[in-house]
């Protein structure tokens, strides 16, 4: 029987990573994704939940654009208007697990010796 080691967001457990490098980096973006929404919501109150939500998940996956944008360089925005849009529901992003590539087969790991 073949063992294979996946990982999970913390904060979006249907959804699996091959790399905990990869699981711990969404699990950051959503948490970005949920402070800017509760920023969202509160400087704009007439938005609906959902609204915020799709808002913040946007903004937390193109932080670097909007880092950049933030530090002098407003036409960084232009790449993200000139982008194809990303409709995401927000259930989609709980619900929808990403397609995880079966692992090569690992070598099983040697027993460390016993100090003689």
């Amino acid at each position: 029987m073949a063992v294979e080691v996946v990982y999970r967001s913390s904060r979006d457990l249907e959804r699996l990573f091959m790399d905990k490098a990869e699981a711990d980096r969404h699990d950051k973006m959503l948490e970005l994704a949920e402070y800017l929404a509760d920023v969202l919501q509160k400087a704009v109150p007439s938005l609906t939940e959902q609204q915020v939500e799709e808002a913040g998940i946007y903004m937390a996956k193109n932080r670097d654009v909007f880092a950049r944008a933030f530090k002098s360089q407003p036409d960084a925005l232009s790449e993200l208007l000139n982008a194809p849009a990303e409709v995401v529901a927000p259930a989609e992003v709980a619900q929808e697990p990403e397609a995880v590539e079966p692992a090569a087969p690992a070598k099983p790991a040697k027993a460390a010796k016993a100090p003689k």
